[in-house]
């Protein structure tokens, strides 16, 4: 018999690819709609292992709302660390376009705030985006003012990137058009 040469996943790496297929499941249907063996199926994995690794499609989408919510932090840190002569918060704006380029990870963002109202899943989404804000002011020393101003046109980029009347595939819409421009020449 021919030995195989395929190699099995750790554990670790199993999981992985469940948060992913979570991530774009998620994205794709919103928490309500989405069922965990439409996760596994994409993954690969029987549905009572998504269940195993997770517990709950709750706590499922939770972990994939987490990883959203890193992603953005991550990127903000590395932003602010590689800014240089830039002021902090410019680089961080400009490095925002890498998490609103992951359509993905952009929706699931989206419909994380809309799950707000959920007992278990508002709270956790306060929290992150809570830590959001307190980790721009943070990296930057920014007023309260200021990091109002910045999650605001973030807030506000990310719902017409949603829209897709900017970024990658943009519709053309003159009032997007108008909105950006006076966001680019105004600052936030």
């Amino acid at each position: 018999m021919p030995e195989s040469t395929r190699t099995r996943m750790t554990a670790e790496e199993r999981g992985a690819q469940v948060l992913a297929a979570a991530v774009a499941a998620f994205a794709e249907t919103g928490y309500t709609a989405t069922r965990t063996d439409e996760i596994a199926r994409r993954a690969g994995v029987s549905q009572p292992y998504v269940i195993r690794l997770f517990g709950s499609k709750q706590r499922l989408f939770l972990a994939a709302f987490g990883q959203v919510c890193d992603r953005i932090e991550a990127i903000f840190t590395e932003a602010a660390a590689d800014a240089g002569d830039r002021e902090p918060m410019s680089a961080m704006s400009d490095a925002y376009d890498q998490f609103l380029a992951d359509r993905d990870l952009l929706q699931l963002l989206l419909h994380g705030f809309a799950a707000g109202g959920d007992p278990e899943i508002g709270p956790v989404a306060r929290e992150r985006y809570g830590r959001i804000y307190r980790l721009v002011r943070e990296l930057t020393g920014a007023s309260v003012a200021d990091a109002r101003r910045f999650l605001s046109s973030g807030m506000l980029l990310t719902v017409m990137t949603a829209l897709r009347v900017t970024g990658p595939g943009a519709i053309a819409a003159d009032w997007a058009e108008e909105i950006l421009t006076d966001l680019y020449e105004h600052g936030s």
